[in-house]
């Protein structure tokens, strides 16, 4: 069979398989990093692939499979042009909790309550779903979604054992978390201040941060500004140093609001 006639076989086999499908089949090979899966219906070549962080929640990658090994996986990508196969071990090996986290839908609120932080994120305990075998939640809030509001360390936004609300973004299938923003059931800050000022318009504010180009003011509660270093002061300078510090109260103007992302600018010059 010509390389032509293989590649038609190939997709002309992928095309029956979808996203959900459960797959059987015999390890191939297994790496480091992937497990090849000769799949049942196409002995040809191995196009099943379980990649290092799909095999297991429970179990280090080594321990999942061995050559020759019978396994039945769920497909979560499905790529007609590499010819290949992205299998989940670890979906069959928690069907209940794949079930539910596969049924939640982007921005569906979910409860919960604040299991664990760590200093990479927030474990959350759902109310509903089974629990994570191997997390203290099911649910997981990074750093980034916990909060509109600039904080140096997540307890300032939540603490172990508080209740909380959260969107639904995605399932993490590495994992099997629930990705959550506890922000997104907020109030943004910056839409609310944009709606009430225009540019132009003179406000007072405290020094919160110090950049190479510039500097960092908080004009409101959970929204801060940018003077650019030209925008401090009349006569040039090399350092924001030179003209303000931390904590410092100034008066500035409003320059640009940029809604889309979020940026607004400011002058201390003008003002």
């Amino acid at each position: 069979m010509g390389e032509a006639s293989v590649d038609q076989a190939v997709k002309g086999f992928l095309a029956g398989i979808h996203i959900g499908d459960l797959c059987h089949g015999a390890v191939a090979s297994v790496t480091r990093s992937e497990v090849l899966v000769v799949l049942d219906g196409f002995a040809a070549h191995p196009l099943g692939v379980v990649g290092g962080l799909d095999g297991s929640w429970r179990r280090r990658f080594a321990e999942v499979a061995v050559v020759g090994q019978r396994i039945t996986a769920e497909v979560i990508a499905v790529d007609l042009d590499a010819g290949r196969v992205r299998l989940s071990m670890a979906a069959t090996e928690n069907p209940e909790l794949w079930a539910f986290l596969k049924r939640l839908r982007p921005g569906a609120i979910l409860a919960g309550t604040v299991a664990a932080i760590e200093r990479f994120g927030v474990f959350v305990a759902l109310d509903e779903g089974s629990d994570h075998p191997v997390y203290p939640g099911v649910g997981f809030i990074t750093y980034p979604e916990l909060s509109w509001r600039r904080f140096e360390a997540a307890s300032e936004v939540v603490e172990i054992g508080q209740r909380v609300l959260c969107e639904f973004l995605q399932f993490d299938t590495w994992s099997g978390e629930a990705r959550l923003s506890l922000r997104a059931t907020q109030p943004d800050p910056f839409a609310v201040f944009a709606d009430g000022v225009a540019v132009g318009r003179t406000l007072r504010g405290r020094v919160t941060k110090l950049v190479p180009i510039g500097v960092f003011v908080q004009v409101a509660d959970g929204v801060e500004g940018l003077v650019p270093l030209r925008e401090l002061g009349a006569a040039p300078m090399a350092v924001p140093e030179d003209v303000v510090q931390i904590g410092d109260e100034v008066s500035v103007t409003v320059m640009d609001i940029d809604r889309d992302r979020c940026r607004l600018t400011l002058s201390q010059r003008s003002a």
